[in-house]
């Protein structure tokens, strides 16, 4: 819906005023945090161009993916010179290519490895999941199982992160698509989070071939895609659930400010574009809500944006005041926010100042926290409690 000049002239006489403030509402605001002690880091390899995501196999190795459209290998420290074969085309192209990595939960009888990516042209392109199996240094069988069911245009917003359930079922979130003037049916494409009838803004839930889930809230909806889980999202590239409780939880980035942590629940609405304490680029607010009956509210919103990514819970015992609490990294801010929960409340903010762009952070098997860095000579990184 376009909204009427004189509106639209208002919010951009009102820059000047209020632009760089941030928007109030009923939910959490988090601005800068105090730094954490007691933790230093070291670099476990470098030489990864611009990675995304980690996953560590049984035997102790690590598949990186870098955004190129390479798979990776890592083996007690040294970076394999040689990319795993065997995976489909994919598109590198501005916020696109190779993204998340995922070990099927039975990983060990079946062996299969998930991987988003983008794909197509930058004219037309959409963000899919693959599968394969991995056998030594390849990938074997590997197909596209699931793929957006509309292409856009431009390299914005793939969304991309992937999060299992206790049934082995597969979480997956997608992108609205990209900011204005980027556009699908004649209005932003970003309006399309709120039509159901797209993928773009959801997060998924899929069985592990690639196919909806049948318990899915729309499965039976006439017009709506069956593989929704959950829609109203711009970008989310964080997404973890919570062993203890079974919750999950998602870091999504706003526009200008409104970066929102969220609880993720079947069937919500969590209101983009419509409900949003995000501000165009260019100044104005987005939206002239910020809360909605009907609309889930963010746990907390970080304005200044500090543009998250990776996110984990911490369960394990080298940092024992860190158990059990959520991770999230920063790509603008160039850090990690540690964040302590009490249930669904945020109880307090640290920041661990990293100094380079923090695209994802793990917890290890060894019960280590892991940062990679996203730069052309980007890092995997170990935090180590500072006496180590």
């Amino acid at each position: 819906m376009r909204l009427p000049m004189r509106l639209i002239i208002t919010g951009l006489l009102s820059v000047t005023v209020v632009g760089c403030e941030a928007r109030t509402g009923s939910a959490p605001i988090s601005g800068d945090v105090p730094e954490s002690t007691g933790w230093r880091t070291e670099v476990v390899t470098k030489g990864l161009s611009h990675p995304w995501s980690i996953a560590w196999l049984p035997n102790g190795l690590a598949l990186v993916t870098e955004r190129v459209g390479r798979l990776r290998l890592i083996h007690e420290g040294k970076l394999d010179p040689r990319p795993i074969s065997g995976l489909p085309p994919i598109l590198a192209h501005g916020q696109g290519g190779l993204l998340d990595v995922s070990l099927h939960p039975d990983f060990t009888v079946n062996q299969l490895v998930y991987l988003t990516l983008s794909i197509g042209d930058p004219a037309a392109n959409r963000t899919a999941l693959a599968r394969g199996r991995l056998d030594g240094h390849a990938l074997r069988d590997t197909k596209v199982i699931f793929q957006n069911a509309d292409p856009k245009s431009g390299g914005q917003h793939f969304g991309s992160r992937m999060a299992w359930l206790p049934d082995n079922s597969l979480l997956l979130s997608i992108g609205d698509g990209g900011n204005p003037p980027i556009s699908f049916d004649d209005e932003h494409i970003r309006n399309q989070a709120q039509n159901p009838g797209t993928h773009f803004g959801a997060v998924l839930r899929l069985n592990g071939d690639g196919t909806a889930h049948p318990d899915n809230p729309l499965a039976s909806q006439q017009g709506a895609r069956p593989e929704i889980w959950t829609i109203g999202h711009r970008n989310i590239q964080g997404m973890t659930r919570d062993p203890v409780s079974g919750r999950i939880w998602a870091s999504e980035h706003g526009a200008r400010g409104g970066d929102e942590l969220n609880l993720i629940e079947e069937g919500n609405n969590y209101g983009w574009p419509d409900v949003t304490y995000s501000n165009e680029y260019w100044g104005p607010s987005i939206s002239g809500e910020t809360s909605r009956a009907g609309i889930a509210e963010p746990i907390l919103v970080w304005t200044p944006s500090k543009a998250p990514s990776g996110l984990t819970f911490y369960t394990g015992s080298v940092y024992p005041d860190w158990r059990g609490d959520l991770f999230s990294g920063a790509l603008k801010f160039q850090q990690i926010r540690r964040i302590v929960l009490d249930g669904t409340r945020v109880v307090s903010e640290e920041k661990l100042t990293i100094g380079q762009r923090v695209r994802d952070v793990r917890q290890g098997p060894d019960g280590y926290l892991y940062v990679l860095t996203d730069e052309e000579d980007g890092a995997l990184l170990r935090i180590l409690p500072s006496g180590d």
